[in-house]
């Protein structure tokens, strides 16, 4: 698959190709899952043709990408969910970074919010009222 950003009618894709998901079952089995980054979520498809549907897993929802260990063939990484959730994923270690292009998705996506946030703020202070009465003020 190719592995290069590509436009999408949703959102940019960063990274799509194949991660290997442990399933929450007892015996903890790997299952090869095909999966889509974009700058918003991460998609994750059973099959390779992408025919059924996905899981999706919203930035929004995620922590923090921990655990990174490369042991062999395989780079090995946890996805922490806000809700504390851990899902473990490996990948061949020639596949690329999957652990660091969804770091910096994460990184880059609450940059933005944060951003989006600091504005929303600065127009509420801008809107209520009494602001030039706070400038006025401060006035020599």
């Amino acid at each position: 698959m190719k592995m290069s950003a590509t436009e999408t009618s949703d959102s940019t894709v960063l990274k799509e190709g194949e991660l290997e998901k442990r399933s929450d079952n007892l015996l903890q089995f790997w299952k090869r899952k095909t999966c889509v980054l974009t700058q918003d979520s991460l998609s994750i498809y059973p099959d390779a043709q992408k025919k059924s549907k996905a899981k999706e897993l919203k930035l929004q929802a995620i922590k923090k990408v921990d655990c990174v260990e490369r042991t062999g063939k395989f780079v090995y990484f946890t996805i922490v969910t806000t809700d504390n959730k851990e899902i473990d994923f490996r990948c061949m270690d020639e596949d690329g970074c999957w652990n660091a292009v969804i770091t910096m998705a994460l990184i880059d996506f609450q940059n933005r919010k944060a951003i989006q946030d600091f504005k929303s703020r600065q127009e509420s202070d801008n809107v209520s009222p009494g602001h030039q009465d706070r400038h006025m003020a401060r006035a020599p």
